[in-house]
């Protein structure tokens, strides 16, 4: 047994872990070298000789000690790793461009064994779904994350009571906001089903988006019974308009109707309720919201911005989805005319004819900075300023 190297188990069985000591030693000697097993477990030939026949590794007994066994290390091309490969590498700079379906699951930068289930991931090309700032982004959102609980006093009271009528226009704007929400959450769920592992940050990013608007969903709600029992109403035009919202597959042009046109919308309309919150709570949280949005803009253009160095057809796709949505939505209501009136009593804040007039200035110069964002953010995207205004002029007029 001169060359061979010992392992003594001592009556540790391969029901408890012995395997893992067979293992380490063997590794340790090259394909060809032996490694002489001995131990004082009953059962320790039957098991052993199972193990290494599974693992491709050659077996023998002492003659003249029952209690020794020989196992003679196997070719690595009998290893239940031959054929494995790795999933790219860990960081940002091993990821590829089409990740094979066989990785599935698997982290990537593992060693892939062959075999097992395929993934049905559809998403499966980097630059579909990529966007160079989504790294940075979710470490961001994930420091950035806030708890209702605590990040809002609601028991915080505005210096001067909330006359019935506004405290009923607050109610009435945060249903709308609930309502829309609600759609702002199925949209990135339904794309992070649908991509690659292989791409985790996008994962990251559009998981923490998800929360973030279940998160908005559970402030919204809370504040619109702080001081009641009932919500406001629903229009059919406006979840007509979000329903749009969810038809969509295209992961690119759902991402352009609800991030960059629809969530770049709210950041004025959060602005908006923000500065003519009548309450510290309802400023509160539209300002938390305010910050989760723009969050979810910025990796929107970005994704965007990082498909137009790709795809030269891109405005092109991007302008046929807002007339799409657009043509699908002209004979709608738009903006359920409860919410139009909310708002405009909360930039009023009192109802003499002055005030209402202040109000409804206020909405328009609402109208006008969404118009403004969109358009801005269209150029962004390589759309020249006329045709930006005529496509943000197409937008739904139910905001998101």
């Amino acid at each position: 047994m001169t060359g061979s190297a010992p392992l003594d188990l001592g009556f540790l069985g391969f029901e408890r872990g012995a395997h893992l000591l067979v293992d380490r030693a063997l590794r340790a000697v090259p394909v060809g070298g032996r490694v002489v097993v001995t131990g004082g477990d009953p059962a320790l030939g039957v098991h052993l000789r199972a193990w290494a026949r599974r693992r491709g590794h050659r077996f023998t007994t002492s003659p003249d000690r029952s209690a020794v066994f020989e196992l003679v290390r196997g070719s690595a091309d009998t290893d239940r790793w031959a054929g494995a490969e790795r999933a790219g590498g860990p960081g940002v700079d091993g990821i590829v461009a089409r990740p094979p379906a066989r990785w599935g699951l698997a982290a990537r930068g593992a060693l892939v064994e062959a075999g097992g289930p395929v993934g049905r991931f559809d998403l499966d090309d980097r630059d579909v779904v990529w966007a160079d700032l989504a790294p940075r982004l979710y470490a961001h959102a994930a420091a950035a994350q806030w708890d209702p609980a605590t990040a809002v006093d609601w028991d915080a009271r505005p210096e001067v009571p909330v006359p019935p009528d506004v405290e009923a226009a607050v109610v009435q704007v945060m249903t709308y906001l609930v309502e829309n929400e609600q759609a702002a959450i199925v949209v990135p769920a339904g794309l992070l089903a649908r991509v690659h592992p292989h791409f985790r940050e996008v994962q990251q990013l559009l998981a923490v988006q998800a929360a973030d608007e279940a998160r908005h969903m559970e402030v919204f709600t809370r504040r619109a019974l702080l001081h009641g029992t009932e919500m406001g109403t629903s229009s059919a035009g406006g979840r007509s308009s979000l329903a749009t919202l969810l038809a969509e597959p295209d992961f690119s042009l759902a991402t352009f109707l609800l991030s960059v046109l629809g969530e770049g919308s709210f950041l004025a309309l959060l602005a908006f309720l923000e500065r003519h919150a009548p309450d510290p709570v309802t400023a509160r949280i539209t300002h938390l919201a305010r910050i989760d949005e723009a969050r979810h803009v910025a990796f929107g253009v970005a994704h965007l911005e990082h498909q137009s160095h790709r795809d030269p057809t891109l405005p092109g796709k991007l302008r046929a989805a807002i007339e799409r949505r657009h043509d699908a939505l002209v004979d709608t209501a738009g903006l359920n005319a409860d919410v139009f009136d909310a708002l405009v009593v909360l930039a009023a804040g009192d109802w003499t004819p002055e005030a209402v007039a202040r109000g409804y200035d206020a909405v328009q110069d609402l109208h006008h900075a969404m118009d403004d964002g969109r358009r801005q953010r269209l150029a962004r995207l390589g759309f020249p300023p006329d045709e930006a205004a005529e496509l943000s002029a197409l937008h739904t007029r139910n905001f998101m």
